[in-house]
């Protein structure tokens, strides 16, 4: 497990003080954020329990375009333009429309980082306990106090992005396996591979998956279930041992499966926090980076004077609702997939989405749930650079 880097001994000094914009978080969410805010002239503060890029959590893969678009290729280790998937009773290659890329996450994460300009100091590590939110009609006006092990920060605009436990909500603690949530483990043992593979197998997991994903020198292997009462560990070891793999590098999380609220009493709530990881595939990198950029697109018009922090909260939520059919409809799909994965009706969906015609209108409109085109170059590129990634 990764050490805690929350500073200590002669470095441990006191966190207090003011700032224009609080992010608590330093992954793809939190980081897209402050990318977006790149070159805005505020004081900007981030904020994380660990270092930047210290603690992966994810099977690190996206759509190759994002990488693309965002010019964050560096990160890249592998490409791939279709997927198999295994059942009991068969597998078929499913050929994409599009390719998908695991990354390196600390590289990306540096990148994202070195896109936002922010100065070292700028970044600190602490853990984050609570908020006392400020109203607009109480002075000092509309600071929010953030608590943390270092102490207290204040700032009118605060973002969540620190993951599924939503900490600066008021409702209450989401506490697994009791919650909404989805679970995975991988290990990462040094190896290599040609495909990307995928096996819907009640041997592994009753309802979920198990994957192995290919990253140049090393391979991703791991199980997710969609139901969090079940554990993964066994079936995680037991799959990369029918791999030939050993069980290294173990790394895991849990899953939100559903849309929460962006928004509530004054915060601004991005990626796994605001429930912004679809369901059926527990993609959630794509979508991280996805909010974050619109969330970062209404703080700047807020910093601009061209809206009121609370317009700004609105027009933030309206955008992420508008998304709430979609993953409605990823978590049905979540829940017949869970249902048929001991059945041989699983090989059927699976030969069916083998067609080419299915496929690609599946994973197109799959795609365009958070697509390539939202996303943008550093605002610090160059013109030739923008260019790049706008035709990426």
């Amino acid at each position: 497990m990764p050490l805690r880097a929350t500073k200590r001994g002669a470095q441990r000094t006191p966190l207090q003080g003011d700032c224009e914009i609080l992010i608590c978080g330093a992954s793809f969410a939190g980081l897209a954020v402050a990318r977006e805010l790149a070159g805005c002239g505020a004081k900007v503060l981030v904020i994380d329990r660990y270092e930047i890029g210290e603690r992966q959590t994810s099977a690190c893969g996206i759509p190759t375009d994002w990488l693309t678009r965002l010019s964050l290729q560096d990160s890249l280790r592998q490409t791939f333009d279709e997927l198999v998937v295994h059942t009991p009773w068969a597998s078929e290659r499913w050929r994409l429309p599009w390719s998908f890329s695991t990354f390196d996450y600390r590289d990306m994460c540096a990148l994202l980082w070195q896109h936002a300009g922010l100065a070292d100091d700028c970044f600190e590590t602490a853990k984050v306990d609570g908020i006392t939110r400020g109203l607009s009609t109480h002075p000092p006006e509309g600071l929010h106090t953030v608590h943390t092990d270092r102490g207290d920060i204040r700032a009118p605009l605060v973002i969540d992005a620190l993951g599924w436990r939503r900490v600066l909500a008021r409702s209450m603690e989401i506490q697994p396996p009791n919650a909404r949530l989805s679970r995975g483990l991988e290990v990462h043992p040094a190896g290599s591979g040609s495909e990307m593979e995928l096996w819907i197998d009640a041997k592994y997991v009753r309802a979920g998956y198990g994957w192995s994903f290919p990253a140049r020198e090393e391979m991703r292997v791991g199980v997710g279930s969609f139901w969090p009462s079940h554990h993964v560990k066994e079936p995680t070891v037991r799959l990369a041992g029918d791999l030939g793999l050993p069980p290294d590098g173990y790394q895991g999380n849990w899953i939100p499966h559903q849309l929460r609220p962006a928004t509530e009493d004054g915060v601004f709530f991005v990626g796994d926090s605001a429930g912004h990881c679809l369901p059926l595939t527990a993609e959630g990198i794509r979508t991280a980076l996805y909010f974050g950029i619109a969330c970062g697109q209404e703080l700047r018009s807020v910093l601009a004077g061209t809206l009121t922090r609370e317009q700004a909260l609105a027009r933030y939520a309206a955008f992420s609702d508008s998304h709430e059919w979609k993953f409605r409809w990823l978590l049905h799909s979540q829940r017949a997939v869970g249902r048929l994965t001991t059945t041989p009706l699983v090989s059927a969906l699976v030969k069916g989405m083998a067609r080419p015609r299915i496929s690609h209108w599946a994973f197109d409109h799959y795609l365009k749930i958070a697509p390539p085109s939202f996303a943008t170059p550093p605002r610090g590129a160059s013109p030739a650079r923008q260019a790049l990634a706008s035709v990426g």
